[in-house]
């Protein structure tokens, strides 16, 4: 999900559509990038009612008989991931909590990245009190991730990427810290990249950091996919066996 203030940018912005490209190509990856309605013209919550509607648009293909063949033909539906920066990594964040709340049949949510996250707790909050009419105040765990909400996140990892010099970093390490302390049962990272401000890898894509943070995240992606496949493989092995031999001597399991 692309960032912007929820108010600003596009999907089919040249900065985000040149990073999304790059990223498939890195990681070999079906990218669904998603174009959200903007406040003020549309108020929040219609970026996160677009965006959880993109993702049961993508589930709509998990029988091969969604409206996009490239899905139906191509896309692992066992090995999804959500991924957005400063906005987008909010909304990434409610949309992963409205898949913990309601499973979408067929669809495995393996992680979630969360670039610069924007959430509560700077100035910005005003901007977003004011894009959302019906808030509940800067309690609003749309703006302020709950503890409650943060245990039942719908996805088993979770990379955060913060930046030394982004006026967001602390969210980004609360953030980090408050899951970790949630019960939540998955895997959390954080990245922090010295010297660098706020969205700066797509200011300055070629630079080491950008670069560093590209192959985080497609290790991310390409790593879950390994061991899948190991595992898949694992299994083949044991089916396709008549026994499997313990050691030691001790009896055949048939």
């Amino acid at each position: 999900m692309h960032g912007g203030g929820f108010s600003i940018g596009s999907a089919f912005h040249p900065g985000y559509h040149k990073y999304v490209s790059a990223l498939v190509a890195k990681a070999n990856i079906i990218a669904v990038s998603v174009d959200y309605r903007l406040a003020p013209e549309h108020s929040i919550p219609a970026c996160y009612d677009d965006s959880w509607a993109a993702l049961k648009w993508v589930a709509s293909h998990v029988n091969g008989d969604g409206p996009d063949p490239w899905l139906n033909n191509h896309a692992d539906f066992g090995r999804v991931f959500l991924a957005g920066d400063s906005a987008g990594a909010n909304i990434s964040h409610n949309v992963a909590v409205r898949v913990g709340l309601t499973s979408l049949p067929g669809v495995k949510l393996i992680g979630v990245a969360l670039v610069h996250p924007y959430f509560g707790g700077t100035e910005d909050d005003k901007m977003w009190l004011y894009m959302c009419p019906e808030n509940k105040g800067l309690e609003d765990p749309r703006l302020k991730p709950a503890i409650e909400d943060l245990a039942r996140l719908g996805c088993e990892r979770l990379l955060v990427f913060v930046a030394a010099k982004d006026h967001l970093r602390e969210r980004g390490t609360c953030y980090y810290e408050d899951l970790k302390k949630s019960g939540w049962k998955g895997t959390v990272e954080i990245v922090e990249h010295e010297g660098e401000s706020h969205v700066f890898h797509l200011m300055k894509p070629k630079c080491d950091n950008a670069v560093d943070l590209m192959e985080s995240f497609s290790f991310s992606f390409c790593f879950v996919a390994k061991l899948r496949n190991i595992f898949r493989a694992f299994l083949y092995l044991v089916h396709d066996s008549n026994s499997i031999e313990k050691y030691g001597g001790e009896e055949n399991i048939s």
